[in-house]
């Protein structure tokens, strides 16, 4: 079968590759929709640290299940599935807690395993979801990131009537504006450089958005802030705008050596608290039950969807400030 090769030092090959056999308790899937992401360009150039190469991509993912191991009941080839791309060990004391984004074994497809961006990739049973009645793929494979968001949130205070401030407005802050205005949250301001992102957190709930945090309405500062481009200016300037007692919640993912400046006196003084939040924990299937409620809004964030034999260009367009997410089909014949 087909499937994209990364090396970790720039190279992108489309290249054929054994197509998958499922174990006892696995299942084969021909994805239909993968999502390209920031882990993914990290990827490429081999500053995300956890890659394995060489590795096969693509960890935001729905398709079709093509064939299912002989202990598997609870899925049958046919079934249209979204995956949760970390596979845990389910013995060490973070997956006990059911921290699986720490597990100290973990194995996320795409990441250190084979991923979606192929004709066929083998998962565990245990981490495939049959999508909601009428949802596809294309909105399924938004479930990764949703997941995420509410990961994040569940590590943050409730957003009820909290002035939220999000920096950045790709796939991962857009979904922050949709699930906080969702749950209540008072106001909603986005820093975010380009125009056409600040377009989109306005139409899915921001109350502004603006290039600089300078240019809105922040008062004393944001009780929530949301880091989520992963930008150290942006990191940098989001501590400065934490209120007094407020929390900032880091998601956007750095290279491991960047480093910003920190002012104890200043957590000391207004009580501050600073989070991380990684991956998307045990928030999976939480995402597969709210992403029915949240579809008209956000399947509007695929603005670009290429064949696989395209993947270099869709990095490319993932990188740009016109792209809200962009997709791979694997399935087209491209």
């Amino acid at each position: 079968m087909r499937a994209i090769v990364l090396d970790g030092m720039g190279s992108v090959e489309l290249t054929e590759v054994p197509a998958p056999v499922p174990g006892p308790d696995d299942v084969v899937v021909a994805p239909t929709a993968v999502g390209v992401c920031g882990t993914d360009l990290h990827l490429v150039d081999g500053s995300y640290a956890t890659g394995r190469y060489p590795v096969v991509p693509g960890h935001e993912f729905a398709g079709t299940v093509v064939a299912v191991g002989a202990g598997v009941r609870a899925l049958a080839p046919g079934d249209l599935v979204g995956v949760d791309p970390n596979v845990p060990c389910g013995r060490c004391r973070w997956c006990h807690v059911r921290a699986y984004n720490l597990c100290l074994c973990l194995e996320p497809v795409g990441v250190t395993r084979a991923g979606a961006c192929a004709e066929q990739v083998v998962v565990p049973a245990r981490v495939t979801y049959r999508l909601p009645v009428g949802i596809d793929a294309t909105v399924g494979a938004l479930i990764e990131p949703l997941a995420c968001v509410l990961h994040a949130l569940d590590r943050a205070p409730s957003l009820k009537d909290k002035d939220v401030l999000v920096y950045g407005a790709g796939s991962i802050g857009l979904l922050i504006c949709a699930v906080a205005q969702q749950r209540g949250a008072g106001r909603v301001q986005v820093v975010e450089p380009h125009q056409v992102r600040r377009d989109a957190a306005l139409r899915l709930g921001a109350d502004r958005a603006a290039a600089s945090a300078s240019m809105l309405d922040l008062g004393r500062g944001a009780e929530l802030v949301m880091e989520a481009s992963g930008h150290p200016a942006a990191v940098a300037d989001a501590l400065a705008r934490i209120a007094i007692r407020g929390t900032l919640v880091q998601m956007g993912v750095t290279a491991p050596e960047t480093a910003v400046a920190l002012h104890p006196f200043e957590i000391f003084e207004k009580e501050l608290t600073v989070l991380g939040s990684n991956s998307l924990a045990d928030c999976y299937p939480a995402a597969v039950e709210q992403i029915s409620a949240l579809a008209a809004a956000i399947r509007p964030l695929v603005t670009h969807t290429l064949p696989l034999a395209s993947y270099a260009d869709a990095l490319a367009v993932a990188a740009s400030p016109e792209a809200l997410k962009v997709h791979v089909a694997p399935a087209s014949n491209s």
